[in-house]
């Protein structure tokens, strides 16, 4: 019997989530939530570019939450409104749904955020009878499951680091890239990504999820970054990124471990392939690097079906947290992160109608 699944949003990673449900052979769509009017009432394989599906997009919360199902994908932007989407995430635990996420970054590690938002999803899941996990790409898969993985082969290390180079001039997404991010504002500017601490909040659960997976205590979770200008205007999708103005960020967010950064979460964002030659280089994905006996270094590269390295990144976030449904249904009720997943893998999703 397939699983029934509300997906929440049909933002940039809602969209891909909606697409992977609906080709999901253990996942039935039974509800759809929208934020805006003009997709209400709208069918859901017409907003995720797939023939019609039978069922209609809505903004009625309520009757959502009063339907049976076994869990809803949230993907609603977070970045202004954390605790309001722990209140959406809580309320949909407590009404007997599991909930899988991609939105409060910080939750691929359930402590990460305090004590008291932890209880507060703790006791949804508890009243609920049900299960919660974060994850995605970036945080989630790039910077836990692969490195942890790779480790497994390590007679000893030394140092982790994790490096994501993409450009985001393709990711049309102006909240995040032009707000949260800030590319295209005044470089004295401070986007909500650079305000001291933000860097750690939003990053510093993937961290604290290595540092549980290697057994290591830190001392703390540092951050550092540096960002340079447009040297000409460059356009995009989201508009001019004006000469003069933010066009690249480069930024550490290091796990602390006997005085020493041990694991290194490291990004490096550029709006032209151009920009800041003397940063690390590469053609869009990430890289795992592991010092010690015997050195790794293991390469991810992804795009979607036109080539496009961003929205491969955005793509992966949706599937890895689709493709979760099934184990996170199973598991026993509570906040989980994927230390406590089993194996997911692409059981099931064999395309045989396709020529190699």
């Amino acid at each position: 019997m397939s699983l029934r699944v509300i997906q929440w949003s049909t933002g940039n990673v809602g969209f891909y989530c909606l697409r992977s449900i609906l080709t999901h052979p253990e996942l039935e769509l039974v509800g759809l939530w929208v934020h805006s009017e003009d997709k209400e009432g709208r069918d859901a394989g017409e907003l995720c570019g797939v023939a019609d599906c039978g069922v209609r997009a809505t903004r009625d919360a309520d009757a959502l939450l009063a339907m049976e199902a076994d869990c809803v994908v949230y993907t609603a932007t977070a970045d202004l409104r954390p605790l309001e989407a722990v209140d959406d995430i809580c309320r949909m635990l407590r009404s007997g749904k599991n909930v899988v996420s991609s939105s409060v970054v910080s939750l691929v590690h359930p402590s990460h955020l305090g004590p008291e938002i932890e209880k507060r999803i703790e006791e949804a899941c508890a009243i609920g009878g049900t299960s919660f996990l974060t994850s995605g790409i970036d945080p989630g898969f790039a910077n836990d499951t692969l490195p942890l993985t790779l480790s497994s082969m390590c007679q000893q290390w030394t140092q982790i680091r994790i490096r994501e180079v993409v450009n985001y001039a393709t990711y049309n997404q102006p909240e995040v890239v032009l707000g949260t991010m800030g590319f295209g504002k005044e470089m004295d500017d401070i986007p909500l990504l650079l305000i001291p601490g933000a860097l750690t909040a939003g990053w510093g659960g993937a961290v604290r999820v290595m540092a549980q997976g290697l057994g290591l205590e830190l001392d703390e979770i540092t951050q550092s970054f540096e960002t340079l200008p447009a040297p000409r205007d460059l356009d995009t999708p989201m508009g001019v990124i004006r000469e003069g103005t933010r066009a690249a960020l480069r930024f550490e967010v290091c796990g602390v471990v006997d005085g020493q950064p041990r694991i290194v979460v490291e990004h490096v964002t550029r709006m032209h392939d151009d920009l800041a030659p003397d940063w690390p280089q590469s053609e869009g994905g990430y890289e795992i690097f592991i010092e010690g006996v015997p050195r790794m270094v293991c390469r991810l590269d992804m795009e979607d079906e036109h080539g496009d390295h961003a929205v491969g990144g955005v793509v992966l976030s949706a599937t890895r947290i689709v493709n979760a449904i099934p184990a996170v249904v199973e598991a026993s009720p509570g906040a989980m992160s994927v230390l406590d997943l089993p194996l997911v893998t692409g059981k099931g999703l064999l395309d045989r109608k396709s020529e190699i």
